[in-house]
């Protein structure tokens, strides 16, 4: 119960755009107090809830509801066709199936912290820290924020929609998922689960987030709830530490007037967007607002160029349908089925004829053709 009232509170807090300080002042509670309310450490006293209440113009009941199923919230999102939703109903088949492999095996992921308070570029340095990658380069985004806590799902949902990425979090099993939508390039789905994995990090208690594509454009985050701008700050820093930029400028480029071609390189280094990679470098001051625009309106043709890939495969990282299982997902079914506790059909079910090969392997199944 606390930890719905909790919920509920912050929700109510933010929507009026107030600080937990601001809120502690109108109902003259101390802003620990509220703290440890809406991070479901305390509950509130009769009176307290009633003073709340009031202030927010709620029933008291309003505050202690179960929250409506989390994936009948999505599959009533605007914008989706029947193709849309079969697509999300894969979604929630995926969250039960991680949870049932992982009661099956015993792997159940540890959570990562839960921050309270610190600048989107600090958390960023923070949790390269604890994750342990300096500021190298992350090449596989997926696998790493998955061994973090938060279970990820990479299924393709049509562009009408205007689903990008999707974060849940599940009191009860104290579990975290996270759909990205592979209708995006593979650099911007990188970007994307950054992104939702810092609404794992600081938003874990305010229910469903649904992300469309506007709040990864710059230009336009800004318009969107405050924790989309400092999410997308985080996606950013997390994926561009700037040391290595200034390591990789000096040590290979040797000059801080970059060129197009720097930038591209730049970019492809990182595995990252175009639009990131000159987020990064006019906040460090390598580029000017003037120079940021010229190069972006560059961005395709040289797009093509640093990926070998002509014009006509322009499209050559995106998933044409289906879905992306994690290397996670595949072992923890794969080692339910060698402990035989998982029979042969149930797990080709859950791999799917996508990892044939790999089912055979283990198991030596057959499988209809």
């Amino acid at each position: 119960m606390s930890g719905i009232f909790g919920t509920k509170l912050r929700k109510e807090r933010e929507s009026l755009g107030l600080s937990q300080k601001e809120l502690s002042q109108a109902v003259n509670l101390s802003r620990p107090f509220i703290s440890s309310l809406e991070l479901g450490k305390s509950m509130p006293s009769i009176e307290t809830l009633t003073s709340l209440a009031t202030f927010f113009k709620k029933d008291v009941s309003d505050f202690l509801k179960e929250k409506e199923d989390t994936f009948k919230v999505i599959l009533q999102e605007k914008g989706l066709d029947k193709k849309g939703r079969k697509e999300l109903r894969k979604f929630k088949t995926h969250c039960e199936d991680c949870l049932f492999l992982e009661e099956l095996t015993g792997r159940r992921l540890e959570l990562a912290p839960f921050y309270t308070s610190t600048s989107a570029e600090r958390l960023a340095e923070e949790e390269r820290r604890r994750l342990g990658i300096g500021d190298e380069p992350i090449r596989d985004i997926f696998s790493l924020l998955e061994l973090s806590g938060m279970h990820i799902l990479r299924l393709l949902i049509p562009e009408k929609s205007n689903i990008s990425g999707i974060f849940i979090f599940l009191e009860a099993e104290k579990a975290a998922f996270a759909l990205i939508n592979t209708a995006h390039p593979l650099e911007e789905q990188a970007l994307i689960a950054a992104h939702e994995y810092c609404h794992f990090l600081v938003d874990r208690n305010a229910g469903l987030i649904i992300d469309n594509p506007d709040v990864f454009i710059q230009d336009f985050v800004s318009l969107y709830h405050p924790r989309e701008r400092f999410a997308q700050t985080f996606a950013v820093w997390l994926l561009i530490p700037p040391s290595r930029i200034e390591k990789t400028i000096d040590k290979d480029l040797r000059s801080k007037k970059l060129n197009p071609a720097d930038v591209f390189y730049l970019r492809h280094y990182f595995g990252v967007s175009t639009s990131a990679m000159l987020q990064v470098l006019e906040k460090l001051g390598y580029l000017a607002q003037s120079k940021v625009q010229e190069y972006l309106s560059l961005e395709q043709a040289d797009y093509d160029l640093f990926s070998g890939k002509p014009k006509e495969m322009r499209g050559f990282m995106r998933k044409k349908g289906g879905l992306i299982l994690s290397n996670r997902f595949k072992s923890l079914a794969l080692e339910a089925y060698q402990r035989k506790k998982l029979p042969a059909e149930r797990l080709e079910q859950l791999l799917g004829r996508e990892d044939e090969r790999v089912i055979r392997a283990f198991g030596k199944l057959k499988i209809k053709k």
